[in-house]
């Protein structure tokens, strides 16, 4: 119970968080000049050093799963590869079988 609140709660946050984003955005976008001037005027490092910034910025909005939530998808996906690993293993098998037979048939 405590884990779908905790998760509700960072959700509101992360919405929160791109509302303020997007709401930053849109002044830039509404004033001044237009992106193609500003980028025009700014020299490779400033651009380099802008697109760092803009990565940061979206790490931090990354939202990560908590141990558990890890934990218990890393459990999923192994229970999937060897229950597929046992019927490609049961497929080839049978297919090798097949095989043997009709090799057999035309002797």
């Amino acid at each position: 119970m405590a884990d779908t609140e905790k998760k509700a709660q960072q959700e509101a946050t992360a919405e929160k968080k791109a509302k303020k984003a997007s709401a930053k955005t849109d002044s830039k976008k509404s004033g001044g000049k237009g992106k193609k001037d500003a980028e025009k005027k700014q020299n490779i490092f400033a651009r380099i050093a802008g697109w760092f910034k803009d990565l940061k910025k979206e790490f931090k909005k990354v939202v990560w799963p908590d141990r558990k939530k890890v934990f218990n998808n890393t459990l999923v996906v192994l229970c999937v590869v060897v229950i597929g690993s046992v019927v490609v293993g049961l497929l080839d098998s049978g297919f090798v079988h097949l095989m043997k037979f009709l090799i057999g048939l035309s002797k």
